[in-house]
């Protein structure tokens, strides 16, 4: 059975500063209580303009960042100044900005060979999270885009059964457009997540939104819908009648 909650918006602009805001009222929640907030980022065009607007409007209101830390759904394989680097991205649209701690930044480091990227991630995970041997880390929240194809992070249609029921917290994957070498969060540490917002955004992506809406939906996001008990997905698609 699915479980998501469909949040819509009238375009994107409205998306991104609505769920910002609403970002940033988690943040200034965790750093009243003074736990640590750990979150992980997507890539992608809306989650530029997301990024971009979380900073502005954190500028505003006075949000204090010093409790979150910053991890990545996904990354390609490319140096963190690359052009398709998912931290660079990150990194321009609010980490500098915004002033964020170097030790708060836990990126993937793509210019590594695949495995020992995704082993390191998995070290520096269990580190900042505490989480223990034969646990998943549990992150306050993830944020994912949705592809044409209903990909999410860095897992595709057709992923073997090995990836899709991986035990490991972060795998290196092949993905069917360059760069095609990615490492991914998996659909284990996804479902663990206590939140996880969905921005679906983007020409030629209502198909594969209402694909996995669909109750025994075939695509990655309908997987993960599956795994979990709410998922909200915000979207400024149009929607069926």
């Amino acid at each position: 059975m699915n479980r998501s909650e469909l949040i819509p918006f009238p375009d994107t602009e409205t998306l991104v500063q609505q769920v910002a805001g609403r970002w940033l009222d988690a943040v200034d929640a965790a750093a009243a209580s003074g736990k640590p907030f750990h979150v992980a980022l997507s890539g992608g065009r809306v989650a530029g303009r997301f990024m971009a607007a979380a900073h502005g409007l954190g500028t505003a209101r006075g949000t204090r960042w010093d409790n979150v830390h910053f991890h990545w759904g996904d990354e390609r394989c490319v140096p963190p100044d690359h052009a398709d680097s998912n931290y660079k991205l990150a990194q321009s649209a609010l980490l500098d900005p915004a002033g964020i701690d170097a030790a708060r930044r836990h990126r993937l480091r793509g210019e590594l060979p695949p495995e020992e990227a995704a082993r390191l991630a998995e070290v520096e995970l269990a580190r900042v999270t505490g989480t223990v041997s034969g646990s998943v880390p549990v992150l306050d929240l993830v944020f994912l885009g949705m592809g044409e194809d209903g990909h999410v992070a860095s897992l595709f249609p057709g992923a073997t059964e090995a990836v899709v029921n991986s035990t490991r917290w972060v795998i290196p994957v092949i993905g069917p457009k360059p760069p095609p070498q990615r490492l991914s969060l998996t659909f284990q540490v996804l479902a663990a997540a206590k939140e996880v917002w969905v921005l679906a955004s983007g020409v030629g992506k209502e198909e594969a939104l209402q694909e996995s809406l669909r109750i025994g939906g075939n695509t990655p996001l309908a997987h993960l819908l599956s795994l979990r008990s709410r998922t909200r997905i915000m979207t400024d698609l149009p929607l069926p009648a």
